[in-house]
């Protein structure tokens, strides 16, 4: 960032610190935020980039006794002699400003979303590169952020292709189905998506609290006719049902609605959670579709009157999710993985005919945000310095 500092002085009774920068703007540092973030060896562990200093220790009301500042830094001294040393780039990065916090925020999170329906043009690239080259890695990452959806071709037709996309990010995300598991046709099948009919737009694994962020499905073997796959952006879903039905979204997005999973595979297991459809935050932007109608509950709880009001919301979403200008179809073929953001894609399959060999195997696993955000993060960073 290299900024240079014109001038430094306290204001407010000594608890404010304002900074005048060369190019012109100004920034304004509360003392007790300044004391709290001092970065000397006595406050701060620089090798684990953590704070050492305690609330317990911190006085909520101090001031500055003495300031100086060079172009490069500030110099504070506290009331009890304490000093901390702040460097200009370092200062300027934390300015209290909406413009500077909201810029920050960004590089941090990357929150930049590409809208799409049909028209889709499915980013591609090759499965070898993206293990072995960092910025093929950081294009798949921050692609699969930015779209929801990556398709990486010219894997192997056997298993464990995801295992090395799962080392290559970090680490995979363990459920009750195992570290990675196997759409096929099972006779008994635990999940509807181990049988050969059709299944419909949904999100995985709702009946977790905190469901898996991302899937990852490589395509070992494909059936001739039929099982192709269907995805649409759930979050320009929801961008089109507030438009056209504000009652419907309300209700999908303050509605809590019952999932279950009950069954054996990893291990038993007796799962039930609580969410709604459609999760915004505290600004209320859409940040989670949670949708599956297989394990969604027979158990409702919702007062009585509100049950039918749901149904005909949540029909009108799903209408919306099917109709052509929304989804994207296409066939994965043997050596395929596509890899999708399960929090904003709701995913499908056309049915296939069963036979009296396994006609269609896929390969999944899930991976969890916080892993993969970590490693785009430090691709980015690999990447800027080999520019």
């Amino acid at each position: 960032m290299h900024c240079a500092i014109q001038n430094a002085e306290v204001l407010d009774g000594a608890h404010l610190m304002q900074i005048l920068w060369q190019d012109g703007t100004e920034s304004f540092y509360p003392a007790v935020w300044l004391r709290d973030n001092c970065q000397c060896p006595d406050c701060y562990l620089h090798s684990a980039k953590a704070r050492k200093l305690v609330v317990e220790a911190l006085d909520v009301n101090i001031g500055i006794k003495g300031l100086t500042f060079d172009r490069k830094r500030v110099h504070i001294t506290w009331p009890n002699e304490h000093c901390s040393d702040f460097e200009a780039d370092w200062l300027k990065k934390r300015c209290f400003s909406q413009q500077a916090r909201e810029k920050f925020q960004r590089e941090l999170f990357l929150p930049e979303c590409q809208y799409w329906g049909s028209e889709l043009q499915l980013p591609t690239l090759d499965f070898e590169d993206v293990l072995r080259n960092d910025k093929d890695a950081h294009t798949w990452l921050s692609s699969l952020k930015k779209v929801g959806i990556v398709r990486l071709t010219g894997a192997s037709d056997k298993r464990g292709e995801v295992l090395k996309l799962g080392k290559r990010i970090g680490f995979l995300y363990l459920t009750f189905y195992g570290h990675t598991w196997h759409v096929q046709d099972k006779i008994d099948a635990n999940n509807v998506a181990y049988t050969t009919g059709k299944l419909s737009f949904h999100t995985d694994y709702p009946a977790l609290h905190h469901p898996p962020g991302v899937q990852l499905l490589h395509c070992i073997k494909q059936t001739v006719t039929g099982g192709d796959s269907e995805i649409v952006d759930g979050f320009n879903v929801c961008r089109k049902l507030k438009e056209k039905n504000p009652r419907a979204f309300q209700i999908l997005s303050s509605t809590f609605v019952d999932f279950t999973d009950i069954g054996v595979d990893y291990c038993d297991f007796s799962v039930q959670s609580k969410h709604k459809i459609i999760e915004l935050d505290d600004k209320g932007q859409v940040v989670r579709i949670n949708f599956n109608n297989a394990t969604r509950d027979t158990i409702f709880d919702v007062p009585v009157e509100k049950v039918q009001p749901f149904y005909t919301a949540l029909k009108e979403f799903v209408d919306l999710m099917n109709c052509k200008e929304s989804k994207f179809t296409f066939k994965m073929n043997p050596g395929d993985v596509i890899t999708f953001d399960n929090w904003r894609l709701l995913h499908g399959r056309q049915s296939y005919e069963a036979g009296t060999d396994i006609s269609r195997h896929l390969e999944g696993a899930y991976a969890d945000w916080d892993v993969v955000m970590s490693r785009l993060r430090i691709l980015r960073k690999s990447v800027q310095n080999s520019d």
